[in-house]
């Protein structure tokens, strides 16, 4: 069974509006955070990690709405070790990248933890409404700790003048915004067109589709924001974005989702996705030194590798 050329369209136009409609938004946020004086660091964990996660709220929204949950769950699943083991990884082929293990506190621990927590709720073979809700409420619970983090922040800053904004950088960044919004909406509907077209010429379950073709995709922002800034010496905010976006992924992601449409889980497939994360967390932790070493880098990559195939077998 062939794959039409409308389903290949359809991935191909989703990837390029995920890429402008992420780094549209982006930059939209995180003007935003300048105005209100908040760190690069909490800027990559909140903002900018809600920014590159839109492309996966908006697949598994209006995948679950369309009665294809799946899509989403491997979407967000996926995206995860995408996010950790291939564009961590690609990183660090440009050089060690320097973190004391301090820094890698809270967000970093709870990061862990969802991936078990996942796997205790998708036991039974499906995640329904009233987990989602779980996941939803110890995501606010995280986010709202976040944000009063961010708020002692700016009152420590607060004897520093206000950065004065121009109505012209304010209507850019509204314009930015929606531009953003507007693209990832349309890049959501694309991709679950394409892949469900790809999932039935391949007789792969949706999951496995979800997964492999769709995260990839919609980790496009997560790319341009992390290469970009190692490139130019902002490695906080890179590690930030990914470890924040993870906790988007997996928490607020799959728990809307959840809560729209119960999700049957395939077992097999989505063990293989959480033990990879899981152990593509672990490689971030940085050695005694302070670094996160280049070596890694490989190690990561092929463990990504590793999880495409396990992911495909498992999945026919």
């Amino acid at each position: 069974m062939s794959v039409s050329v409308g389903d290949l369209a359809a991935l191909f136009g989703a990837v390029l509006l995920a890429a402008l409609g992420g780094e549209a938004f982006l930059k939209s946020i995180l003007g935003a955070a300048a105005h209100l004086r908040v760190s690069k660091a909490v800027a990559a964990t909140t903002l900018a990690a809600f920014a590159t996660s839109s492309p996966e709220l908006t697949v598994s929204t209006v995948a679950a709405l369309s009665g294809k949950p799946e899509i989403g769950l491997g979407d967000a699943l996926g995206s995860n070790v995408v996010n950790i083991a291939l564009i961590f990884g690609l990183a660090l082929l440009f050089g060690a990248i320097r973190g004391a293990r301090e820094d890698f506190g809270r967000d970093f621990a709870l990061a862990l933890g969802v991936p078990a927590l996942t796997l205790i709720l998708a036991f039974d073979g499906h995640i329904g409404r009233g987990e989602g809700a779980l996941l939803l409420a110890v995501f606010v619970a995280w986010l709202g700790t976040a944000l009063r983090a961010a708020r002692r922040q700016r009152e420590l800053e607060s004897a520093n003048a206000p950065v004065a904004g121009s109505a012209s950088g304010g209507w850019r960044t509204l314009l930015l915004g929606v531009f953003g919004l507007a693209a990832l909406i349309a890049a959501g509907r694309l991709f679950v067109f394409g892949a469900s077209g790809i999932a039935a010429a391949f007789a792969v379950d949706t999951y496995v589709i979800g997964v492999l073709v769709v995260a990839i995709g919609t980790s496009l922002p997560e790319l341009v924001t992390v290469i970009l800034a190692r490139l130019r010496g902002h490695d906080e905010v890179g590690v930030g974005t990914l470890v924040g976006s993870n906790l988007f992924n997996g928490l607020a992601i799959v728990g809307i989702a959840a809560s729209i449409h119960p999700v049957s889980v395939p077992t097999a497939e989505i063990l293989v996705t959480l033990a990879c994360g899981f152990a593509a967390l672990l490689l971030l932790l940085p050695n005694r030194a302070g670094l996160i070493p280049r070596g890694r880098g490989m190690l990561l990559l092929g463990l990504y590798c590793g999880f495409f195939w396990a992911t495909l077998a498992a999945g026919h």
